[in-house]
């Protein structure tokens, strides 16, 4: 029987493959109150939890399965974990840095269910599971005090130490891919790689996916119309400074919207030995903080992306829905991926 690595191999191989919308905007929708983020565990926690998301995991798990399912029912091939913010890092703003592990076993093995239950339906159609490890919300390039710019909130062994916390909890759920995205500091995703490469080291598991390794995406965001990360690398340096691992895919996601996103996208498509992603937002946000660009909106500016050839995997983030996710979808379906230099290769030898 096909494993679930070669199984993904194969299909990017043939097809641009769909990554799911928003998690945050889905939840939203919900209008939870204080109490559905308490676990009875947490009934008399002191800090306020609303807005944990990553938490409805243990305590409302049928709403991040219900909407995990959406965007299955939209097309989408791949959805991610509800954990964007599940290292020890970033809970202990709530004071729960000792859940961590359990918010991730929790949620891979949510994705997981729902995951097997659409591939059991449609076999010719499977679908995967997507460990999503976020940014955290300390850099290790930057001072957060301007009054002491040498000053740094955390450091890289702090960071890795967190990180192979979360990769152990997605992979003892089942997750089959393991995605770091919103990159806003290389230094925090080179932090994050080194403890996927750690934690694999440790189970036996290869590292790169054509030797039946579990795959690793990585997703940066450019943070403005200077086309540079936060920690101030350009798309072209930061490529660089993560191409030492044998990854699946390099790509950008979050900040800007699809047409803002189009100049550094072709960066990377033009000199990754990678498979290229892109989940963009739902355009600019308004005054208030919202997306309000619509689905067909945004499947017109990112239809430039696949004419060019630039993608093998497509999907959105901020402000984007079941609705986005389904049109991009349609849409992605008239277009061949990207090639690999490889592929091309093998087929100018055929």
């Amino acid at each position: 029987m096909q494993n679930r690595t070669e199984s993904l191999l194969q299909q990017l191989s043939q097809r641009i493959l769909i990554l799911d919308g928003a998690m945050g905007t889905m939840i939203q929708r919900y209008t939870l109150t204080e109490e559905d983020f308490r676990t009875p565990e947490l009934a008399s926690h002191p800090k306020s939890l609303k807005g944990n998301n990553d938490l409805l995991s243990l305590s409302k798990p049928q709403i991040i399965k219900d909407i995990h399912a959406e965007y299955f029912k939209a097309g989408a091939d791949i959805i991610e974990t509800n954990t964007f913010s599940a290292t020890t890092i970033a809970q202990a703003d709530y004071e729960l840095s000792h859940l961590a592990y359990s918010i991730n076993v929790e949620s891979a093995k949510l994705a997981r269910e729902v995951a097997d239950e659409f591939t059991a339906k449609n076999p010719d159609k499977p679908r995967f599971v997507a460990g999503a490890i976020g940014p955290t919300n300390r850099t290790a390039s930057l001072s957060p005090d301007v009054n002491d710019p040498g000053y740094r909130a955390v450091t890289f062994d702090q960071l890795a130490e967190a990180y192979s916390e979360q990769v152990r909890g997605l992979l003892d759920g089942g997750a089959d891919i393991i995605l770091v995205e919103t990159i806003f500091d290389t230094l925090n995703a080179k932090a994050a790689l080194y403890a996927i490469q750690e934690v694999f080291e440790e189970r036996g598991i290869p590292l790169d996916p054509k030797e039946g390794g579990i795959p690793i995406m990585i997703s940066g965001t450019i943070t403005d119309a200077s086309g540079r990360t936060l920690s101030g690398q350009t798309t072209e340096a930061f490529l660089i400074s993560i191409s030492h691992v044998p990854l699946l895919s390099v790509g950008l996601n979050c900040a800007l919207g699809a047409k803002e996103l189009r100049p550094y996208l072709k960066v990377l498509a033009q000199k990754a030995p990678f498979y290229v992603s892109a989940y963009p937002n739902a355009g600019l946000p308004n005054e208030f903080g919202q997306y309000d660009q619509g689905a067909n909106e945004m499947a017109d500016q990112v239809r430039d992306f696949l004419k060019e050839g630039m993608l093998n995997i497509l999907g959105g983030c901020c402000g984007t829905t079941p609705e986005h996710i389904s049109a991009l979808a349609h849409m992605a379906a008239n277009f061949q991926p990207r090639k690999l230099q490889e592929e091309e290769l093998e087929e100018t030898l055929d």
